[in-house]
C-alpha cells in the first residue's frame, strides 16, 4: 500500500508500516540511562536486565482480512530463566521449533490499545532458523487478542501507525 493521510498530524506519510515494535523491554526504560552498560545485556533478539529479568523478541501476527497480508508487532516477552537458557540453547540448532512453546509475560506497551498491553499472558512458540518466535497471546477479551484472533482492516493498520508514529 502507498502513502496514508494522517489524521493525526495531517500529513502524508510514504506508506503504511506493516511491521512496528519496541527496542527494547519495558523494563529497560525504567534504567537509569548512566545504569544500563552495567545492568542491561540488551541485543537484537534478547535482553538480561540485572542478571534476574530476562526477555526474548518475537512476532505478534494479526492477519489483515482485506489484504493478502498480516502486521506484525515485534514484541518482547519475559520468560523465565531456564526457559531463556533453552532458547539460547537451542538458538543455532537445526529442528528447534519442535521444542514446545514457552509461557510467558508480554513486555511492550504497544500503542494504541487500551487497556495496555504490558503483562498479558502469553506462548512464545520457536520458530525455525532465521525467523524470530511467534508469539501467541492468551485467548481474551483484550482488544489486541481479539485482533490476534479474528483480524484487522487495513484502516485498522493506519490508526495503529497514528499511535505509533504520534503516540
Amino acid at each position: 500500500m502507498t502513502g496514508f493521510l494522517c489524521a493525526t498530524c495531517g500529513q502524508t506519510h510514504d506508506s503504511i508500516p506493516m511491521c512496528l515494535g519496541a527496542p527494547a523491554p519495558e523494563l529497560w526504560f525504567s534504567v537509569p540511562e548512566a545504569e544500563r552498560e552495567a545492568r542491561v545485556d540488551l541485543s537484537s533478539d534478547q535482553c538480561v536486565i540485572d542478571g534476574q529479568h530476562f526477555f526474548i523478541l518475537g512476532r505478534i501476527l494479526l492477519p489483515v482480512v482485506d489484504a493478502d497480508d498480516s502486521f506484525v508487532w515485534l514484541a518482547w516477552v519475559s520468560l523465565s530463566e531456564a526457559n531463556f537458557v533453552r532458547s539460547g540453547e537451542l538458538w543455532e540448532a537445526e529442528g528447534r521449533e519442535a521444542e514446545p512453546p514457552y509461557f510467558g509475560w508480554l513486555q511492550s506497551a504497544l500503542p494504541g490499545y487500551t487497556p495496555g498491553t504490558l503483562s498479558l499472558k502469553t506462548n512464545v512458540q520457536t520458530m525455525p532458523l532465521g525467523q524470530r518466535p511467534l508469539i501467541t497471546l492468551e485467548p481474551t477479551d483484550h482488544p489486541l487478542a481479539v485482533e490476534q484472533r479474528e483480524g484487522i482492516t487495513m484502516a485498522r493498520v493506519q490508526q495503529i501507525a497514528e499511535a505509533a508514529f504520534h503516540g
